[in-house]
């Protein structure tokens, strides 16, 4: 259908809670599923990376999830049931943020638990790198943004120096981890 512009990092709509999608809303999710996945596939071709998006980032506030990895998946009013108690630390990018990394932690294992297209009720065993890039769109769709979830103030870095990511944090103070995922 359309690629739709991405909203980037400071426009405040990335910050509002989505609403679910309604059962009657179910059948016009398709324009909207063209447009993610139109967005998707540009934005991958401009940037070389991209496995997913959430409507959030293109300025529709529903509970809706597009992956494209191997084959499309839609997530309808996607949750995270199972999380693990283990945590990984990851570098996180995102499509709103395309020059930035953030350092997170996300849960190892999750289950997520969504609706189709059909309305059937699916679950999703998660682990890897799957668990964590739907935590992240996940957070997108409670407004949360993975700069909000960062380790600490250190755990920033621009793309052009993700070499340089492991340098010694030696004397930098302890720092509690933030909920999120």
């Amino acid at each position: 259908m359309a690629v739709r512009d991405i909203l980037l990092l400071g426009d405040p709509r990335l910050l509002r809670p989505c609403r679910p999608v309604a059962d009657h809303e179910l059948a016009d999710l398709g324009p909207l599923v063209r447009d993610l996945h139109d967005t998707l596939m540009a934005f991958r071709r401009h940037w070389g990376a991209g496995r997913a998006i959430a409507a959030p980032q293109v300025g529709d506030l529903r509970q809706v999830v597009y992956l494209h990895v191997g084959q499309p998946h839609v997530f309808v009013n996607p949750r995270l049931e199972d999380r693990s108690e283990a945590l990984v630390e990851v570098w996180d990018d995102c499509m709103s943020f395309p020059e930035l990394l953030v350092k997170v932690r996300r849960h190892a294992h999750v289950t997520l638990v969504y609706r189709d297209l059909q309305g059937q009720t699916q679950r999703w065993p998660l682990a890897g790198d799957l668990s964590e890039l739907l935590q992240h769109e996940l957070d997108h769709l409670g407004g949360v943004l993975a700069v909000a979830c960062a380790v600490d103030g250190a755990s920033f870095a621009l793309r052009s120096q993700a070499h340089h990511t492991s340098y010694d944090r030696s004397g930098l103070p302890p720092a509690e981890p933030p909920t999120c995922g």
